[in-house]
């Protein structure tokens, strides 16, 4: 915080605000960590909202074992490991089977469409008609959840406190 004033003190005559960019950095992980945490409990929330049940349904019919029980665990992955990240709690566990929801996806469902996220199939009464996705999306959760566990979760971050009241 101090970095943020000094900038602000010798920026103060000037016309434009002139901010440290190392002092900002420290800041970088938390729209990651909106996006990711907030991006992670929306899929969690649609696959209850629409039944635990049909989730187990489209596992089923992609081969994974044991559908009902992994159609669950997903859920409560993608929901509390998406939480867990918006507060920057416990990040690099969380990571990893958020890592793997994210690789099984990747490989069963997203790899044969290739890597865009977005293919307009056709344009009808003025609607854009989207395809299946590629694997992109996947991509950049994993190096969004890469980033938080090798940089940090950045202020704001129950591990932060955790680590400084250890």
């Amino acid at each position: 915080m101090n970095d943020i004033h000094k900038s602000l003190e010798q920026g103060s005559g000037s016309r434009f605000l002139r901010l440290n960019p190392t002092s900002l950095a420290c800041w970088a992980p938390i729209p990651l960590r909106l996006i990711v945490g907030y991006g992670f409990m929306q899929h969690g929330f649609a696959k209850y909202s629409k039944g635990p049940e049909a989730f187990a349904a489209i596992l089923h019919a992609i081969g994974v074992p044991a559908p009902h029980l992994m159609a669950w665990l997903t859920i409560l992955i993608e929901f509390f490991g998406g939480l867990a990240v918006l507060l920057g709690a416990f990040v690099p566990l969380v990571s990893l089977p958020m890592s793997a929801v994210l690789l099984v996806a990747m490989f069963t469902v997203h790899l044969p469409y290739g890597f865009s996220s977005i293919k307009i199939i056709s344009v009808t009464s003025g609607r854009a008609q989207f395809g299946p996705p590629g694997y992109e999306c996947d991509l950049l959760y994993l190096a969004c959840l890469a980033a938080l566990v090798f940089g940090g979760s950045g202020p704001m971050a129950i591990d932060g406190y955790l680590r400084r009241n250890a």
